[in-house]
């Protein structure tokens, strides 16, 4: 009988001794399937942040050029009331003789003083040269050159040029100045010696 004790004992011994091998590797596994959802939690947390953050930065684009779009949505039909101006300032560089066209003249300067101060509240701004000013090339066309006295001066306004909330529509078509570069023949020679 002892030696079935024994037997038993031994037997004890070593169940003992596998049960805590068999809950160490449960354990094992459990803490490395926990760590691996950890790893995936963060992976799927940090995409989720991502994609929030695009759809964040999409949503401000759409907003900005939605205002855009609001801001500039009459340029087109500015664009294609440009000539019309152009015809009413070229009508008026004449000066009328007769009478009844003098009073005609009057009333369509009139009618295009509301249209100016119309396109004014809406945004739209001359640009309107003065004769004698400096050139500048950011609201400026130079449509011609003829000699002056000066570089880079106007010298007549062709056409006026137009800004609608700060973009430039159309430049102002202007004529300019530049000083006649005398070509000195005794030079040129030498050069040639």
């Amino acid at each position: 009988m002892e030696e079935r004790t024994n037997e038993v004992n031994l037997d004890e011994k070593n169940i003992d001794e596998e049960a805590p091998s068999k809950e160490s590797r449960k354990d094992k596994k459990s803490k490395e399937k926990v760590k691996e959802l950890e790893e995936q939690v963060a992976e799927w947390k940090n995409k989720f942040y991502q994609a929030y953050a695009d759809m964040d930065n999409l949503r401000k684009l759409m907003e900005k050029d939605h205002q855009q779009m609001v801001k500039y949505r009459g340029q087109g039909f500015l664009e294609s009331l440009l000539p019309v101006l152009d015809n009413f300032y070229m009508a008026f560089k004449v000066t009328p003789t007769d009478p009844t066209l003098a009073a005609y003249c009057k009333g369509f300067e009139m009618i295009y003083n509301q249209m100016v101060y119309t396109l004014e509240n809406e945004g739209v701004k001359e640009i309107s040269p003065q004769i004698g000013c400096k050139f500048d090339h950011n609201t400026m066309q130079a449509v011609d050159v003829v000699e002056g006295e000066q570089d880079d001066v106007v010298v007549q306004v062709a056409n006026k040029g137009y800004l609608y909330h700060e973009r430039l529509v159309r430049p102002a078509m202007v004529i300019v100045s530049k000083i006649k570069q005398e070509v000195n023949n005794e030079s040129d020679d030498s050069k040639l010696n």
